[in-house]
């Protein structure tokens, strides 16, 4: 029975949990905690910035820029400035069309942003100028325009792109990976499209006095998406008509009829020459130049290892995802998928390298902290044993995982990712974590080796012992946390960057004194003992009275 009667919260604590069977529960289900949100916490290198913007594209045909200026810009510019958060508006004019760009402050909700400038811009449309088209509002979405993997595909053995070829295989893996769970966008960079071209020969133009209009026209009337036929029967079933495509091959094109001359048809294969191809006026064709790999990176894919191999024409996927989102685990599915895929894509010539790979760069920097956490950890056992004793150092050496996983759990659960920053802020309050669990075990050991020791209770002596340096540690701790707070208010892009700081580093430090304050004294009764006295104190004061 501890007759001690605790004033501060901090001796009450250590009563309540000193001989509670919950207490080593409590202990292995925080580890636990902490674990598997380490595991599951989205991993990213950095910390995802919040930054909001848009652009309003205005057509409006048969206008010059200064027009388009005077009409569009500068009056949408003033209206967009009426939009509360907004940091910055770009406006550029030009013939047939003007675009404002509107950034809002970081840190701005990218969902209301989006909403705020659509609103704004719909409901100025009444004071649009006469034969102004459609507005369209383009918002930034950086969340998903920044790629986390991209792969590079390439015609193998030195072979000549087939891009028709290559284009189909690779949009229907694009949609496969498209499917996987949360990959948000996927893009195409340096691709070709297959397509019918028309080469028309100027000379034979003039000599049938046709114009290029003509040529056009002729095409385009072939070259539309007819509708389905749709109608009702007598008894009310509905019949569906589908037409066969105008253009399905080269021959089609070629028998396209231009004009008449003379009572006789002119076909397009009489003034062009057709053939089946890719679209060579896109001038965004990319190359990959491969050079020497280590022995440790050697690949099935790389059968030409150890030489250098001339650049290739090449096509990259780039894949994004979902914000908020474990990069590590989109970019292993991705991979996977692309490992299912490598059979057919080697049998048809193309290979891949994965040129960007942010999931492995977040997984390997986490990594590397967490490894750097342990090593700094194990550094702080060693130089306690030599200043507080072995069994003083393995109960402050505990605390210090305790009190790192109950921060990563509340980071987890209010929604946050671990990266560089995250854990640098672990790291930057590792040394003020164990502050109070060494205070705490300090005093436990002058009540240990004090005179009066065998007048107590161990139970008394430590609950006692926690009890004094309550309010003290409190105070400290307090004023700790409140350094940090004015690094919450740091606005713009920095703010940003190191938000993670001032969010987890209070909670690291309230979590140290609540570890301290409960399992110090309990782990302190199971491997501590008060030292034996030849002459104990207590028993001489008694003969004497």
């Amino acid at each position: 029975m501890i007759k001690y009667k605790p004033k501060d919260w901090a001796g009450k604590l250590a009563a309540g949990f000193l001989k509670n069977p919950l207490t080593p529960i409590l202990g292995i289900a925080l580890l636990l905690l902490g674990f598997i949100s380490l595991q599951v916490m989205p991993r990213e290198e950095d910390p995802q910035i919040a930054i909001s913007g848009g652009a309003v594209i205005v057509p409006l045909p048969g206008a010059t820029a200064p027009e388009i200026e005077k009409v569009i810009v500068n009056p949408l510019e003033r209206k967009m400035r009426e939009i509360k958060g907004i940091k910055h508006i770009y406006g550029m004019a030009m013939d047939n069309v003007g675009i404002v760009n509107v950034v809002y402050k970081i840190g701005e909700r990218r969902e209301d942003a989006n909403l705020k400038l659509y609103d704004k811009v719909m409901q100025n449309m009444d004071n649009m100028p006469k034969g102004t088209m459609q507005p369209l509002v383009k918002p930034f979405d950086i969340d998903i325009d920044i790629p986390i993997v991209t792969v590079a595909f390439y015609p193998k053995n030195g072979s000549k792109a087939d891009y028709e070829k290559m284009y189909t295989i690779i949009r229907e893996l694009q949609q496969k990976i498209n499917a996987v769970k949360n990959v948000a966008k996927t893009t195409l960079k340096g691709s070709h499209r297959p397509q019918f071209n028309v080469k028309v020969d100027l000379n034979k133009l003039s000599a049938y006095h046709l114009s290029m209009g003509q040529i056009m026209k002729a095409i385009q009337s072939v070259a539309v998406d007819v509708p389905d036929i749709k109608g009702r029967t007598k008894d009310h079933k509905l019949l569906i008509f589908g037409i066969k495509n105008a253009i399905e091959s080269v021959d089609d094109v070629k028998n396209i009829i231009v004009a008449e001359y003379m009572g006789s048809p002119i076909y397009l294969r009489d003034v062009a020459k057709i053939d089946r191809g890719i679209d060579f006026q896109n001038f965004k064709t990319a190359y990959i130049d491969m050079r020497k790999v280590k022995e440790s990176n050697k690949d099935e894919e790389h059968k030409e290892y150890g030489k250098f191999i001339p650049q290739k024409e090449q096509v990259t996927l780039t894949i994004s995802k979902l914000a908020g989102t474990n990069a590590v685990f989109v970019a292993n599915d991705v991979e996977k998928l692309l490992k299912e895929y490598r059979a057919k894509l080697s049998k048809e010539g193309i290979g891949y390298i994965i040129t960007r790979d942010y999931g492995k760069r977040a997984n390997d920097a986490v990594n590397e902290l967490v490894r750097h956490l342990l090593i700094t950890i194990l550094i702080i056992a060693l130089m306690l044993i030599f200043a507080l004793g072995f069994r003083e150092s393995i109960i402050v050496t505990f605390t210090v995982p305790a009190i790192l996983a109950v921060t990563l759990f509340v980071a987890y659960i209010t929604g946050q990712t671990i990266n560089r920053i995250t854990l640098f802020a672990f790291l930057l309050s590792l040394g003020l974590l164990v502050d109070a669990a060494i205070i705490v075990i300090e005093n436990i050991h002058r009540h240990l080796h004090a005179h009066d020791v065998d007048c107590k209770d161990m139970e008394e002596l430590l609950v006692e012992a926690t009890d004094e340096i309550g309010a003290p540690t409190n105070i400290a701790t307090l004023a700790i946390i409140l350094t940090m707070v004015p690094m919450a208010f740091v606005g713009g892009m920095m703010g940003s960057f190191m938000k993670p700081i001032p969010l987890n580093v209070p909670v690291a430090l309230i979590a140290s004194l609540f570890v301290a304050y409960i399992f110090t004294p309990y782990l302190s009764l199971k491997l501590l003992k008060k030292p034996k006295h030849k002459h104990p104190h207590c028993s001489v004061d008694k003969e004497a009275k």
